[in-house]
């Protein structure tokens, strides 16, 4: 069995592991990609300290590109950040180009000053913005993207601004272009991958699931909170742009609070710290100064397992 997914990218399985911010890197990438589906290294892929020079950033995923090729001969990709002024964005570009990285993922906004490079170097576009809707979907695919990632509000990490369930957001998207649709957000185990396939998606886009694995960087304390939670567990807040999930850590419940006391998105974003959070959280396992963001699809990890095992029991229907 296989789809335009499949064929677009040349794997085996239409599934693909979310870039995860610090908690990716070359070995867990490649243990994706290895087991038939499609591994994407992070913003801080590998890392386990902040730098803020786009140079060093750029440097630091050729080294983790280079590694990833040392561990797979199957295609992988690469995130590209799109926002602001682009400053971060051309450094890593061409690194991407030089490394000859088959396919990329771009968050944020279309910009044809990016899009055409890639085209030129044969590079697949896989587009995921923070908050899909129709009229993004139809400039996307006008754009020239090859994949498009439908977010529903049941992921991790920063989830939509409007309040749309992933399997809503799926079938609207589909009926609104040809290209190829992956959904993404709440996707725990085959149900929910027959589930998305079932509405018209050609193939799944998951994090959570692949967090607690015996090949991801996160901390053997985050991995084990996952398997011990459930959905019912989480905990959410305002924050910019919009809200934020994370299992209850001190930190976690310090933002709820200010959130229920009328705090303001802003202030609640400045006491979240940003990405550091991650690293701090889910890198570290330091459950006091961190968050630990997993989206509503947790229920069913029962266990922690290889990455091979978790695509195996997803992707069954492709076997």
């Amino acid at each position: 069995m296989t789809n335009r997914v499949c064929e677009i990218l040349d794997i085996k399985k239409p599934i693909m592991q979310g870039p995860m911010s610090w908690i990716t890197n070359a070995e867990f990438v490649a243990a994706v990609s290895n087991a038939g589906g499609i591994g994407f290294l992070g913003p801080n892929a590998g890392q386990v300290d902040v730098t803020h020079s786009p140079e060093e950033t750029a440097e630091r995923m050729r080294t983790e590109i280079k590694k990833t090729k040392a561990l797979t001969d199957k295609p992988f990709g690469s995130t590209l950040i799109v926002s602001g002024d682009l400053t971060y964005t051309w450094p890593i570009l061409e690194v991407v180009i030089e490394e000859k990285v088959p396919v990329v993922l771009v968050n944020g906004i279309l910009d044809d000053k990016i899009f055409k490079p890639l085209k030129e170097n044969n590079i697949k576009i896989v587009f995921r913005p923070l908050t899909p809707t129709i009229e993004d979907a139809k400039a996307a695919e006008e754009a020239g993207v090859d994949i498009y990632v439908a977010t529903g509000f049941d992921e991790g990490g920063t989830v939509p601004e409007r309040v749309i369930g992933t399997f809503t957001i799926t079938p609207m998207i589909v009926d609104a272009v040809t290209i190829p649709v992956v959904a993404a957000g709440g996707i725990g185990d085959v149900r929910g991958v027959r589930a998305a396939l079932a509405l018209g998606a050609e193939g799944v886009f998951a994090g959570s699931v692949f967090i607690p694995t015996k090949e991801n960087p996160a901390a053997e304390n985050v991995k084990q909170m996952i398997v011990d939670a459930t959905a019912e567990d989480l905990q959410m807040f305002r924050t910019l742009p919009a809200y934020y999930r994370s299992l209850p850590t001190k930190l976690s419940s310090k933002l709820v609070e200010m959130d229920e006391n009328g705090a303001s998105r802003e202030e609640i974003a400045k006491a979240m710290g940003g990405a550091s959070g991650i690293r701090i959280g889910m890198l570290e396992g330091n459950k006091v100064d961190g968050y630990i963001t997993v989206g509503t699809g947790i229920t069913p990890i029962k266990e922690i397992r290889t990455v091979k095992a978790v695509i195996d029991d997803l992707m069954q229907d492709f076997n």
